[in-house]
């Protein structure tokens, strides 16, 4: 990521403060065995430059603040992101890049539901999964990618 500097202090905030916005605005699409979380679009960051992995993680570290879950989802929620947008930043295919949250927080924030409130594991996987899928990769890489032509990354 190379020394932090004013600028790219002020990109990781505006970056993590809209996630915390998108997801805290919009909490029933934000939380639980069914998410829609538009803020997640945000993880395809970390593909055009591996800066917004503290974006994102700082991000939905706030955000779960606000989770039903608690410190739990906190903890727990920010490793599944992590998890995520980490392996982003090594990938050279934006399309593959947009997959990695849909797996990760789908076994991840699945196991989540499941052991803290006891929904059943496979279809929180499952709902999570998809969630991430829908906005990740079919609303959030054309979306990204067009804003990618007018903002610098």
């Amino acid at each position: 990521m190379g020394k932090i500097n004013t600028k790219k202090l002020t990109k990781i905030s505006i970056v993590a403060s809209i996630y915390v916005i998108l997801t805290v605005a919009l909490p029933f699409l934000s939380y639980g065995q069914i998410q829609f979380r538009i803020s997640e679009m945000l993880t395809l960051l970390a593909f055009y430059n591996p800066m917004y992995i503290w974006s994102l993680t700082i991000g939905t570290f706030i955000a779960n603040m606000w989770s039903t879950i608690g410190i739990l989802d906190m903890l727990i929620g920010t490793i599944a992101t992590l998890l995520a947008v980490y392996p982003m930043s090594k990938i050279n295919n934006i399309w593959i890049a947009s997959l990695f949250p849909a797996i990760s927080n789908g076994l991840i924030i699945g196991f989540q539901l499941n052991i803290l409130i006891g929904l059943p594991l496979i279809p929180s996987i499952f709902y999570v999964a998809i969630g991430e899928f829908v906005v990740v990769t079919i609303l959030g890489v054309p979306t990204i990618s067009l804003l990618k032509k007018y903002i610098k990354f």
